[in-house]
Order: structure tokens, then C-alpha cells, then sequence
């Protein structure tokens, strides 16, 4: 097993032991893993997560910082393993899921 693949299961691990389910952050990890072993990456880069993070282009920009987010904790995580990780900043991708606006029927609706 490759490093990265090793440390995204002891970081999964870690986190389900202590309560969170992470099915689907879980999934879109080893999906990011995978990314950055086709890319030959020895360690997560601001430049990679970014790219990855943006890679499905017909979504709203808040899927894209939640996919962001979810590398951003993984990446903090690893930094304590590995220093040459890099951590995507806050605020890189600052975009947030908005409700369209209710429609209030009227009588004659």
C-alpha cells in the first residue's frame, strides 16, 4: 500500500472511531488519492487539491468547496505526518450552497 493510501485509511479510522460516519467524504478521498497518485504527486500541493477540487465542471462552486474542505482537513491531518504537505488556505474556494428564495402562493395560484 502507498503511503497516501496508508495514511487516508488510518486517517479515516481515526475519525469514524471518534463518531463521524464519512460515507461520502470517504469515497471522495480515496477519489482524491487516486488523483494525486495518477499525477505521480509524492504529497498533497495547494495546486493539486485546488485542480481536483474543481475537476467536475458542471456543479455549483459550493460543491467545489466542500470537495476543497474536505481535502483541507485531510491535508491538515497529514502535515503532522508528512511536512512537505501543503494546506489549502480558507477561504480558497469561499462559495456557499444558497437556497433559491421560496415561492409564497398566492389564491389564485
Amino acid at each position: 500500500m502507498k503511503p497516501l493510501e496508508q495514511a487516508l485509511k488510518d486517517y479515516l479510522l481515526i475519525r469514524r472511531r471518534l463518531g463521524f460516519r464519512l460515507r461520502e467524504p470517504g469515497s471522495l478521498l480515496r477519489s482524491f488519492v487516486a488523483f494525486l497518485q495518477a499525477e505521480e504527486a509524492p504529497y498533497i500541493t495547494r495546486e493539486l487539491a485546488l485542480r481536483w477540487a474543481t475537476q467536475p465542471a458542471k456543479v455549483q462552486p459550493a460543491t467545489w468547496a466542500e470537495r476543497l474542505g474536505m481535502v483541507r482537513r485531510f491535508a491538515l491531518w497529514h502535515s503532522t505526518i508528512d511536512p512537505r504537505t501543503e494546506i489549502p488556505p480558507v477561504g480558497l474556494l469561499p462559495h456557499r450552497y444558497r437556497r433559491k428564495p421560496p415561492h409564497i402562493y398566492r389564491r389564485r395560484d
